[in-house]
């Protein structure tokens, strides 16, 4: 929820569009002077600030025009901003970036030490609180809060409160069957940091993914994967027990694996859940990467091709 603030300017939406040429409409001005206002954090909308020209607005909506700037959005190659609120951030980060440190005491950037200093620029006393993780090299989105109290509520009811977590893949091979679920359970051994798989009841924990191809060639495979289960290493545990490991999987792959790529090709692209503020549903999609896309409309794999894209 927000509130708000005396010098607020308040507009209803009447019919669909996005925000940059709502703003054009209903407050004049050049591109330029709109953007400033979205790079500056004064435009909410339904009591979210955003800072992307092309976010949808919707007839109904509530955008509000703060007088006063806030801090300059965040600016970081391998995070983004999505969405924020006074409650949560939502990020999508790049591969290569944890998201807490593995060692206590360690000063390697993540997710976490960049938006904890994006949040005590605004407030030296903010604090940011993991709700869940990404493995380094997953890419896609990921949940923070902004009180330990709510870092505990959305941990405790995670499983309720997510009601969609959809992922993207790169897998190895072709799959016999276009779409269907994995169902097994997981065992970890934190001796080697590896998790195992069992198609019986073993003692470990149910997993289950819906998959579907959405493209393939004969070397690699497009997946969307859906998950009914969030456990760790799932999707890259359950692909390499159906004999096509996600491509670029050290751990799990055909031994010392190597991707075309030069990454883990897996990617959380959807995240729908219960706001536990608002009570409302909220939804975050990110495109599928473009290098997935390429990877598997080739014929032929894409070391052998002359034609190569490896950004977003």
């Amino acid at each position: 929820m927000f509130v708000k603030k005396k010098n607020d300017t308040i507009f209803h939406a009447k019919t669909a569009t996005t925000l940059l040429p709502f703003l054009l409409e209903h407050i004049g001005g050049s591109r330029t002077s709109a953007k400033s206002l979205l790079s500056h954090r004064q435009v909410s909308v339904n009591g979210s600030i955003q800072t992307r020209h092309d976010t949808p607005v919707a007839a109904g909506d509530t955008i509000t025009l703060s007088a006063s700037r806030g801090n300059t959005e965040l600016i970081n190659p391998k995070l983004r901003i999505i969405f924020e609120d006074e409650y949560l951030i939502v990020v999508e980060k790049r591969e290569g970036l944890l998201t807490v440190p593995t060692i206590a005491g360690s000063r390697e950037t993540t997710v976490f030490s960049i938006l904890k200093n994006y949040v005590r620029k605004q407030n030296s006393r903010a604090c940011i609180y993991t709700v869940h993780r990404l493995d380094r090299e997953t890419s896609g989105i990921l949940v923070f809060a902004k009180t330990q109290e709510l870092q505990e509520y959305m941990r405790t009811y995670w499983r309720q409160l997510v009601t969609r977590r959809t992922y993207v893949a790169v897998a190895d091979g072709r799959f016999e069957e276009k779409q269907g679920t994995i169902v097994s359970w997981l065992t970890e051994d934190k001796r080697n940091a590896m998790v195992y798989s069992s198609p019986v009841d073993d003692g470990g924990q149910k997993a289950v993914t819906h998959y579907k191809v959405l493209n393939d060639n004969p070397y690699y495979s497009l997946l969307e994967l859906n998950l009914e289960t969030g456990r760790t290493n799932q999707i890259r545990v359950h692909l390499a027990s159906k004999g096509h490991p996600v491509t670029g999987d050290r751990k799990y792959g055909h031994g010392n694996e190597e991707s075309p790529l030069d990454r883990l090709c897996l990617h959380a692209r959807i995240l729908e859940f219960t706001h536990p503020v608002t009570e409302q549903t909220v939804h975050f999609e990110t495109p599928i990467p473009k290098e997935f896309r390429k990877i598997v409309a080739k014929r032929l794999p894409i070391e052998q091709s002359d034609e190569t894209e490896t950004s977003r």
